[in-house]
């Protein structure tokens, strides 16, 4: 795949020069541009209005330092970040990743994609990321609670309910969200919905932690429905990672009539063929957390495999990545289809490598892609953002047939666009088409910033 059309090539090659040594933010921006030509040649006043050069360049990039205690009373010190990206459709809006591989690209190309995906859930958020490069792993909660304190510390001065509302994202959950408040609340003397992801008793939101992964499943379904005429029922489903994404979206596939036979870690996957046992999963991880290898000594009948790019070898009907970026490399993902894969639909954020992508493309493969299918957590963040404005909380049943509606007309938004512009069935263009659309109408009309 390459880029034709000379307005995005240009864009792209300046993109290239500027950053280089930046290959995830690269490899997201190139994805983007292959699909967007279409448009781009539709509407000339985007180039005129050098919409897309402004599009790839952050409103703003954050970097500072991060200085804390550890137990041991030695002086620890880690990078923080805070890349605010598009602001034309509404505040800053996207999550924190706290894990050694955080870096100013990979923050980057986070914050690209979130653009997009913001515009896909029909609310009114900007796209943002941020993260740190420190390893909550092994840590105790106080030296969370310190990291956290002196993390925000600084993050403080730059967010805000009506600026910039970050969430959580891998190894940002309810206790680092619920640290990250609290640090906040002391240092502006404000209690605002300035963060989502918050606990139920000071203003979060029921479904926010299953958003992704049901999300994910309601958005697999909605294109089954669409494109096959299918559904999850008697499929057989191998799911990557074992964090929120993938405990929630192997809880709703099950509910939607699938086997779900795998899970997995940074070191390894379980395989288990009478379908994955939730509550062991949840044990390990949410309550122990502790490592995948512990199911198969817990559950009889189940395997345990080191090497977690691994559970791309097991046979399966449907595919769903939720662990992280460029796991899925064409490798892999010719393995998917040899063993009978027809479905691949991303939890993770850009888990497919653009190998990966051409084989799906080849093969027919129905292709749901991150910025898609995967918006059912920054969804329902907006409607925490919603019902903090609105200071009152909706029902788990609310959120989640609101979540279900955002889910199918993210479905229906790409499949439009992509038919609009002669690439009917398409999913990963029309997703990026939609998504672009609407936030370039929104940045022409607001005049060169």
């Amino acid at each position: 795949m390459t880029v034709t059309n000379p307005y995005l090539k240009r864009v792209y090659d300046q993109v290239e020069k500027r950053d280089g040594d930046q290959k995830e933010f690269l490899q997201a921006v190139r994805e983007v541009f292959e699909t967007l030509e279409p448009a781009v040649e539709a509407h000339p006043e985007y180039e005129a209005n050098g919409v897309v050069e402004r599009l790839v360049e952050p409103e703003r990039v954050i970097k500072f330092r991060v200085a804390w205690v550890d137990d041991q009373g030695a002086i620890q010190v880690n990078r923080g970040y805070r890349v605010q990206f598009n602001s034309a459709i509404g505040p800053y809006k996207g999550g924190l990743r706290f894990h050694p591989t955080v870096t100013e690209s990979v923050v980057k190309f986070l914050g690209f994609e979130q653009i997009l995906k913001n515009a896909l859930t029909t609310l009114p958020m900007g796209g943002a990321k941020g993260g740190s490069d420190f390893d909550p792993r092994g840590r105790s909660d106080g030296e969370v609670m310190r990291f956290c304190q002196a993390f925000m510390t600084e993050l403080n001065r730059h967010i805000g309910q009506f600026t910039d509302v970050p969430a959580g994202d891998i190894n940002v959950g309810a206790r680092e969200i619920g640290y990250l408040f609290g640090q906040y609340k002391r240092i502006r003397n404000e209690y605002s919905g300035t963060l989502t992801g918050k606990g139920l008793e000071f203003g979060g939101s029921l479904i926010r932690t299953e958003a992704t992964g049901y999300g994910l499943c309601y958005y697999t379904s909605d294109a089954l429905k669409a494109l096959r005429n299918d559904s999850f029922q008697g499929k057989t489903v191998v799911i990557s990672g074992s964090g929120n994404v993938a405990i929630f979206a192997t809880e709703k596939a099950t509910q939607l009539g699938a086997t779900v036979v795998t899970a997995s870690d940074s070191n390894g996957y379980i395989y288990d063929p009478a379908g994955i046992n939730l509550h062991v999963v949840k044990d390990i991880k949410l309550n122990k957390r502790g490592r995948i290898k512990e199911y198969a000594d817990r559950v009889p009948g189940s395997e345990y495999h080191e090497g977690s790019a691994g559970v791309w070898n097991v046979k399966c009907d449907i595919a769903l990545p939720c662990a992280t970026q460029n796991e899925i490399d064409g490798e892999s993902a010719q393995k998917l289809v040899d063993n009978g894969c027809t479905v691949v639909c991303e939890g993770a954020n850009m888990p497919s490598t653009p190998e990966a992508i051409a084989v799906y493309q080849a093969h027919n493969v129905l292709y749901g892609p991150a910025k898609a299918a995967n918006a059912g957590g920054v969804a329902v963040s907006g409607l925490e953002m919603s019902q903090n404005s609105l200071r009152l909380a909706w029902t788990a049943e609310e959120v989640d047939e609101r979540l279900k509606g955002i889910m199918n007309s993210i479905v229906t938004e790409s499949l439009a666009a992509a038919k609009e512009y002669g690439l009917e069935g398409n999913l990963m263009a029309g997703a990026n088409i939609a998504g672009f659309v609407k936030v370039a109408n929104a940045m022409v009309a607001q005049g060169v910033l």
